[in-house]
């Protein structure tokens, strides 16, 4: 895991959930296919609403047409990101879109648990509704020690929560690699 976390942000609003993370219709796709396992970047955030998008003048794609990752690399999002059904693949389809990060008020509980046990993705929760404070395609920069966001465009500032003993399992790479460095198996 690295210590210090740059890129495009992406901003979304409140009650992002994993089907507009990822719609059931491209379940489809083998994650044990490479080939396949694509798809889940492609049509990833495919279903967001531009109401949900938090963007003020209307909708921008997350994923051009034809791609499969993005060019935005941190989701900012309000409140209970990743909400609705337990689908694990919610976390896949934002790390093979090429987002290492999201940042946001809260989460659902099994969308955190399935980012974390996988190793797909980190993520960050904020006291602050950085929404109101960092708009799409701002430069962020995210420092892991110091517990940061830095906006690089504006200059500004904010906490994060410390990430407490997530923190291993992410620098192992997931929940089992964690277990195993642990002697737990």
């Amino acid at each position: 895991m690295e210590e210090i976390i740059e890129g495009k942000a992406f901003v979304l609003g409140d009650n992002i959930d994993t089907d507009q993370i990822i719609p059931a219709e491209h379940l489809v796709y083998n994650l044990d296919d490479p080939e396949e396992r694509k798809n889940f970047g492609r049509f990833c955030l495919s279903s967001v609403p531009p109401e949900f998008s938090g963007l003020p003048n209307g909708h921008i794609p997350f994923i051009e047409d034809g791609e499969c990752t993005s060019e935005y690399q941190i989701i900012i999002a309000g409140g209970n990101f990743g909400c609705g059904s337990s689908r694990e693949h919610a976390p896949v389809a934002l790390n093979m879109a090429g987002v290492t990060a999201v940042v946001a008020e809260s989460y659902a509980r099994i969308f955190f648990r399935n980012a974390v046990n996988g190793g797909y993705l980190i993520p960050f929760e904020t006291p602050q509704r950085l929404i109101d404070h960092i708009a799409t395609g701002e430069m962020l920069s995210i420092d892991l020690q110091a517990g940061t966001l830095t906006n690089l465009d504006s200059g500004q500032t904010f906490s994060l929560s410390p990430l407490g003993d997530v923190a291993e399992i992410l620098k192992a790479g997931d929940v089992f690699a964690y277990a195993k460095t642990a002697g737990l198996i």
